[in-house]
């Protein structure tokens, strides 16, 4: 019986580009570390917003929307179509992108869509604990999970009646870290 030798990587300069990776010591091979790109939605039926109240790490038990990991070969509009099914059992038409949110510390890139419910009927995936319809002033501020779900909501709310504008991204100085910005 042969043994299959493990790849052994250390962390050097390739050549022609100009930051450390982890790189092969057999073969040259680079390991590209790259961000994860996490798909949402803030989905709404007749002006109330759908939100998920965590049954998952982190942030267990806090409200956010029906966003998840992107997987490979999967559209991204079609990405955030499923994490509303899995999260909510939620139908959505997606109507457009509506912000593109970069979380340095966690290395993503966040791609949230505005949708519609096709019908308000929703009720919790294994990864919810309860979902519901939220009127504006009902939304659980408090108890939001992720400063881009804060980010998401308000940037749905600026663009009610809009369908003319350019997607949005962090607000100014924001990284998505979670502790509030000094002098806040």
């Amino acid at each position: 019986m042969t043994s299959v030798e493990q790849p052994s990587f250390s962390r050097r300069i390739p050549e022609g580009d100009d930051r450390e990776r982890p790189v092969c010591d057999t073969c040259g091979f680079v390991d590209y570390q790259n961000p994860k790109v996490v798909v949402g939605s803030v989905a709404s039926w007749q002006g109330r917003v759908l939100l998920c109240r965590r049954a998952i790490e982190p942030r267990l038990g806090y409200w956010t929307l029906p966003a998840g990991y992107l997987e490979l070969h999967e559209p991204t509009a079609e990405g955030a179509r499923r994490e509303a099914w899995e999260e909510a059992r939620a139908e959505l038409e997606i109507e457009r992108l509506l912000a593109v949110y970069t979380i340095l510390r966690l290395s993503q890139v966040q791609l949230i869509y505005r949708a519609r419910l096709v019908t308000p009927e929703v009720s919790a995936g294994p990864e919810t604990q309860e979902c519901g319809l939220f009127e504006w002033d009902e939304i659980p501020w408090e108890e939001i999970a992720f400063p881009s779900v804060h980010w998401a909501l308000g940037h749905w709310r600026q663009t009610l009646g809009d369908d003319g504008f350019a997607p949005f991204a962090n607000p100014p100085g924001e990284t998505g870290r979670m502790e509030r910005p000094q002098g806040l």
